[in-house]
C-alpha cells in the first residue's frame, strides 16, 4: 500500500537576524565611502600637475609649517621649486603667502622670504601676505594684496604648492576670482608627509568644496 505523504504547511520566509541587516548595511555604507574616496583620490593625483599658461608674471608660493631651524621639508620642496623657475625666470614678482601658526616662531611667509633671499633672489621682488592660516585664506588674502598692488595681475598667477594641493588650489582660484592660473607642482620629498597629504588631502577637498 502507497505511503501518504506529508505536506508541511508553508511558514513563509524566515526573517534575516537584525544583526546580519546592520552587517549588510554597515559594509554597503564602508564600501560606498571607499568608493567615494578613490574617487576623490584620483582627482587630487590628476590634479598634481605643472600647468603653465603664457608667461606669467607674478609667482605665489603658498605657505607650509615652520620650525625652529627653518622651512619644513614640504615648505623647502616648494621654495626649492621656485628657485628653479626663478632663475630664468628672475623678473617676477613673487607673493609668499602663509600667517604664523601657534607653534610657528615666524610666519609662513616671512620664513619663504628670508630663504628666497638667502639663495640669492631680490628682496625688492617679494610681498608678503602674513595673514592666513589655510588654503583658502592664502588665496582670498592674496587676491585682496594683488588689487592693492596696482600690479597687472590678471591671468599672470603661477602659484607654487606640492602636487598634492593642486587640484584644490585651482578650485578655490576660480571661486576667489583669480581665474585660470598655472600652477607649478614641487615635490613632496618627505614620504611620511607625502603619504599623509595624500589622505588627508580627498577629505580637504571636499571640506573646501562646502564651506570655503
Amino acid at each position: 500500500m502507497k505511503q501518504k505523504r506529508e505536506y508541511k504547511p508553508y511558514q513563509g520566509r524566515r526573517p534575516m537576524a537584525g544583526w546580519k541587516k546592520w552587517l549588510i548595511a554597515l559594509l554597503a555604507l564602508i564600501a560606498a565611502g571607499v568608493l567615494a574616496f578613490a574617487a576623490l583620490l584620483g582627482v587630487v593625483l590628476a590634479g598634481s600637475h605643472t600647468d603653465l599658461y603664457g608667461e606669467p608674471s607674478i609667482m605665489i608660493i603658498l605657505g607650509c609649517q615652520v620650525r625652529a631651524d627653518g622651512p619644513s621639508v614640504l615648505l623647502q620642496d616648494r621654495l626649492d621649486t621656485a628657485l628653479d623657475y626663478l632663475e630664468d625666470h628672475p623678473d617676477m614678482t613673487v607673493i609668499a603667502s602663509g600667517g604664523q601658526g601657534p607653534d610657528e616662531h615666524i610666519s609662513e611667509a616671512e620664513a619663504m622670504a628670508d630663504y628666497l633671499v638667502e639663495h640669492g633672489f631680490p628682496e625688492g621682488q617679494i610681498l608678503l601676505e602674513d595673514e592666513s592660516h589655510n588654503t583658502s585664506q592664502n588665496l582670498m588674502y592674496t587676491r585682496e594684496l594683488l588689487e592693492e598692488s596696482g600690479l597687472d595681475w590678471q591671468g599672470n598667477l603661477l602659484v607654487v604648492s606640492n602636487g598634492f594641493h593642486l587640484a584644490r588650489v585651482r578650485m578655490l582660484a576660480q571661486r576667489y576670482g583669480l581665474g585660470e592660473i598655472s600652477t607649478l607642482a614641487a615635490p613632496s620629498s618627505h614620504v611620511p608627509s607625502r603619504l599623509m597629504m595624500y589622505i588627508r588631502e580627498p577629505l580637504a577637498l571636499v571640506k573646501s568644496f562646502l564651506f570655503d
